[in-house]
């Protein structure tokens, strides 16, 4: 096979694609390998490298390369975390040989580094090996949590991302959120949502998607003010976070604090004006929100019907998705109901 077969600047490894994995929810796109840019040059040694990622026997490759990240080299390691970042991006088959050559302990190390451009490196590489679901559990157990969530915090751009990314993919072992969470990762990843740029938003928004299923995370989100940023992405129709923001309040207004900082922050005319405005998930989503917010609380039922949610909700279960049209019609019938103001009648939202 001649090289002439490969493009590497162009990205044309037609024979390297990678196998394409299930997101959470269909409202988030797929995170499925780093989407970095490539690198700057396309030395004889990555050429070389290229066409060894494509014969049928890496495994002399991987062993020099996990060698390599223990070079005393800086040069030698970042070298090294970038092919191996590419041969775990692009055979998938790669991944678990990889991993049993003993990269991971090594990468993780480079995720604390000073130079920055090597913690990237390292952040990527862990991030590609996670997608196979048998180095889940080995990358989390080896102590990658801890400096993934220090790169989400102090890392480049594409560090952040990726680390978001990485442990979104960890957290699908299902022991891990917990541990994701007391590790710190919630207030950068709301830090992200906020302040990122869309990819880095559509990554954080994904991750804790994930990670807030867990009701600890729940808390850990609440308090690090994720509602503010989750209502101002939902009001503003041309972030096209709506959709993915709106997935993120559904799982968090389970808890009764989340509910209330969705009140404080001015939730409950944006999701009335989705159900009025937004694509047909959109409405289907707010409409499930009003009705976990409005189900045990009669002041939440008022201030929704204040907020003209009735008639929207009535199109809506007249011309929206099944779904939609049964839960548009039980919150009708909710809001509908005699709203007394008797506050023994009701569920306190109030916390403490």
């Amino acid at each position: 096979m001649g090289t002439e077969s490969y493009t590497y600047m162009g990205r044309s490894l037609s024979e390297l694609s990678m196998d394409d994995d299930s997101s959470s929810s269909s409202a988030f796109s797929d995170c499925n390998s780093d989407r970095s840019g490539e690198f700057a040059t396309a030395s004889s040694q990555t050429r070389r490298f290229l066409i060894a990622c494509a014969a049928e026997n890496s495994d002399d490759l991987i062993r020099q390369l996990v060698a390599d990240l223990h070079s005393a080299s800086v040069d030698d390691q970042k070298q090294a975390a970038m092919e191996i970042r590419l041969l775990a991006k692009n055979k998938p088959e790669n991944r678990v040989k990889i991993a049993k050559a003993g990269a991971i302990k090594p990468l993780i190390s480079l995720i604390s580094s000073p130079d920055l451009q090597l913690q990237e490196y390292g952040v990527t590489a862990i991030l590609n090996l996670s997608l196979c679901d048998e180095n889940k559990e080995v990358i989390a157990s080896s102590g990658a949590i801890r400096p993934l969530v220090r790169s989400l915090s102090k890392g480049t751009v594409t560090a952040k991302e990726n680390a978001a990314c990485a442990l979104l993919r960890l957290s699908q072992v299902e022991g891990n959120k917990a541990a994701i969470g007391r590790s710190g990762a919630i207030p950068p990843l709301v830090s992200l949502l906020g302040s990122g740029g869309f990819r880095g938003k559509k990554d954080a928004s994904t991750a804790l998607y994930s990670l807030c299923t867990v009701k600890e995370n729940k808390m850990r989100a609440v308090k690090a003010g994720i509602m503010k940023v989750l209502v101002e992405l939902m009001a503003d129709f041309e972030s096209n976070m709506v959709d993915k923001s709106a997935y993120v309040v559904s799982v968090l207004v389970a808890v009764p604090e989340a509910r209330a900082a969705l009140v404080d922050e001015g939730g409950v005319p944006v999701l009335v004006e989705i159900v009025e405005v937004g694509t047909q998930r959109q409405k289907e989503i707010a409409v499930v929100i009003l009705s976990q917010l409005c189900e045990d609380s009669v002041a939440y039922r008022t201030m929704v019907a204040r907020e003209g949610a009735i008639p929207p909700l009535v199109a809506l279960s007249q011309s929206g998705t099944n779904r939609a049209k049964q839960k548009a019609e039980k919150l009708i019938e909710l809001l509908r109901q005699p709203r007394s103001g008797n506050a023994a009648t009701r569920t306190s939202e109030v916390v403490a």
